[in-house]
């Protein structure tokens, strides 16, 4: 596969293991603790009962928490909240070339396998769906009843993984769909299984520059991939992308707003209360607004806006979740 991949990160150079610490830029500054993850994605949607039955049908989530305009959902057997809907009905499905903010959210399942029955009840209810070998992953592409987009993905081993410089190496490529059904054996898919995580978030940005200096030098991420056309990639803990931006919406692509169906928040997770405060003073001292608040749980919570107004929460890893990647 090594052979016939085109590496369309642009590195130049020949391709080495990347193994940890031999890839990706760090902040000039903080940098975020090995522990950090992501957690729950908050979305608005037009229709609560049309978008809950797509979420448990085709994606095998199942709601933990339900209100008559909210519902919270969680992997089987797994009550770490991944994806909370909130209904504004009316709200307009996003565009086909998409608004400034969410491009898609991932949800990423424990193994190969469990890739491979997704594929497998994809292929059973008649869904449609993208699909890419991105080298350090394989992913399926859907959207949801309102356009959002989502991707749900399996990591490759990272012994596999390859860098080029200090750059590590990612494309996309066609998936090997007879490997993965072969990979699914004889378990049916019966829901997205316990373990299951928000492995990462994607969004549309206004520029790449100031995306790094929001996510890399104030909030900590480093840069793991930065010759994508058109996008920029961040990470803690050596993985390969926590957040992807992207300017692919176009020059003068607005933010979604209020009447749109779009991303509300999306969460990051970090060990203790001093990475929330540090975070904070960061973005302050770049001139973002940073607010702290009382959480749910014990300690404060970061509320910010990136240059584009999406929302990003940060607070330490409530206890008894999933850490997932």
């Amino acid at each position: 596969m090594g052979a016939r991949t085109k590496d369309v990160s642009g590195s130049a150079g020949s391709a080495e293991p990347a193994s940890p610490g031999t890839f990706g830029l760090a902040p000039g500054g903080f940098r975020l603790p090995a522990e950090t993850r992501l957690g729950r994605v908050r979305l608005q949607v037009a229709d609560l009962t049309r978008s809950l039955a797509f979420y448990q049908e085709v994606l095998g989530l199942r709601a933990v928490e339900r209100t008559a305009s909210d519902a919270v959902l969680a992997a089987d057997h797994d009550d770490a909240p991944l994806v909370e809907l909130q209904e504004r009905p009316g709200a307009r499905a996003v565009p086909n070339r998409g608004a400034l903010g969410l491009y898609h959210f991932a949800i990423l399942v424990p193994d190969r396998a469990s890739l491979g029955r997704f594929v497998l009840h994809l292929g059973e209810i008649g869904a449609r769906a993208g699909a890419a070998d991105h080298l350090v992953s394989e992913s399926f592409y859907l959207q949801d009843p309102d356009n959002l987009g989502i991707e749900v993905y399996a990591d490759r081993p990272r012994g596999t993984w390859r860098r080029t410089g200090r750059e590590l190496m990612m494309a996309t490529d066609p998936v090997d769909a007879a490997g993965l059904l072969k990979a699914a054996g004889d378990v049916p898919w019966t829901s997205m299984p316990r373990g299951t995580t928000i492995g990462h978030v994607h969004l549309h940005v206004g520029d790449l520059e100031q995306a790094t200096s929001f996510y890399s030098e104030a909030m900590g991420f480093d840069r793991t991939v930065w010759h994508y056309p058109g996008a920029m990639f961040f990470a803690a803990d050596g993985y390969h992308h926590h957040l992807g931006t992207n300017t692919w919406a176009g020059t003068g692509a607005a933010p979604a707003g209020p009447q749109d169906a779009r991303l509300l928040e999306w969460t990051l997770n970090v060990p203790d209360e001093s990475s929330v405060s540090t975070i904070a003073e960061n973005l302050t001292a770049g001139g973002h607004t940073a607010e702290l608040e009382r959480g749910s749980g014990a300690g404060q919570e970061l509320v910010a806006r990136d240059p584009w107004g999406t929302q990003l929460r940060v607070q330490v890893q409530p206890t008894g979740t999933s850490a997932g990647r």
